[in-house]
């Protein structure tokens, strides 16, 4: 198989030929159909994320149809679609696994972190995290929904049921909930990089009633902001733009330091709180709504050998939409 390989983080990935990987007990084998490039990926490769497993084939927004079966799985088929996340495996027993909170396990593995991932010709996953996708979608479309899409769809559920949702960061993970938001029938309010006014027109054309700089203040006061800029100092200014009673999510793994802010900024009992990886549930829940809130992604598609150039167009902010690696 072919494969993009990290092997020191902040280095480029080199192209290697590797064996196939063979399954073992309670895993598949999938040749990948297509593989989103998420700004996770950027924090594992520029070393934001300390400890990955290294050599590493990153990538987690993985659709493939399944090819070898490791022994014990039961319920999939060969040649079925499956789509496989961040979330690769979880202990079952820890007291997270436990308490219907596998999100937090204590000892987990995450796909294209601590197990190899999809920027590759085939991958292996377990086959408890890997889930059943339509037959007849674009694989390219769906890839994005993998992290983007489910991260997202945890966010919104933690903002709560208020009308008014602010989005700090225009890119994937909010130009799809945003497509959710405005099904729900709630108000969104889209925050860019102060002058990005092509960000701005792109959140207004999917359906954003506002848009702005992160620097601006909104027209009216949010009932609940999402920040997915992994950029600390977006806090204070979604603090200032929620109401009393407002929580402010952070929806990204990784984050910039918190500057001090006023205490008051916090009070009347404003919330600040992160989301944490996924679980099981969510990708059900989320994958189900998909098609009825009719999200359309947009996606930029490179070939696997130029996983190096997708990666440097999410560093620069140059990309509108997903970036989407097909071998």
């Amino acid at each position: 198989m072919r494969a993009m390989v990290l092997r020191e983080q902040r280095a480029p990935l080199a192209l290697e030929e590797r064996p196939l990987p063979m399954p073992s007990p309670g895993e598949i084998r999938i040749r990948v159909e297509a593989c989103a490039v998420c700004r996770t990926d950027l924090h594992v490769v520029d070393g934001d994320l300390p400890h990955p497993k290294l050599p590493l084939i990153p990538g987690h927004e993985i659709v493939g149809r399944i090819e070898a079966f490791g022994s014990s799985v039961t319920g999939l088929q060969a040649g079925e679609r499956v789509g496989i996340p961040w979330l690769g495996y979880t202990c079952g027993h820890c007291p997270y696994c436990l308490s219907n909170r596998e999100n937090l396990c204590d000892a987990p593995l995450f796909t294209g972190y601590t197990r190899d991932g999809g920027f590759a010709t085939h991958a292996v996953a377990d086959a408890a995290y890997a889930f059943k996708l339509p037959e007849n979608a674009d694989p390219v479309a769906i890839a994005p929904l993998l992290c983007a899409g489910l991260i997202g769809w945890r966010s919104l559920v933690a903002a709560g049921d208020g009308q008014k949702i602010g989005i700090y960061g225009f890119g994937a993970a909010a130009h799809i909930i945003a497509q959710v938001c405005v099904w729900q029938g709630r108000k969104v309010f889209a925050f860019t990089r102060p002058g990005d006014l092509t960000a701005q027109d792109f959140a207004r054309s999917l359906g954003a009633i506002w848009a702005g700089g992160s620097d601006e203040s909104p027209p009216e006061h949010l009932e609940a902001a999402i920040i997915f800029a992994p950029v600390g100092y977006l806090v204070p200014l979604a603090l200032k733009a929620v109401r009393k009673g407002g929580r402010v999510v952070c929806g990204g793994i990784h984050m910039s330091d918190i500057p001090q802010f006023p205490y008051r900024l916090l009070w009347g009992e404003r919330q600040i709180l992160s989301v944490a990886n996924l679980t099981r549930q969510d990708a059900h829940d989320f994958l189900a709504i998909a098609p009825k809130a009719g999200i359309k992604i947009e996606t930029v598609v490179y070939r696997l050998e130029a996983a190096n150039e997708a990666l440097a167009a999410l560093r620069q902010g140059r990309l509108q939409g997903a970036a989407v690696l097909v071998p």
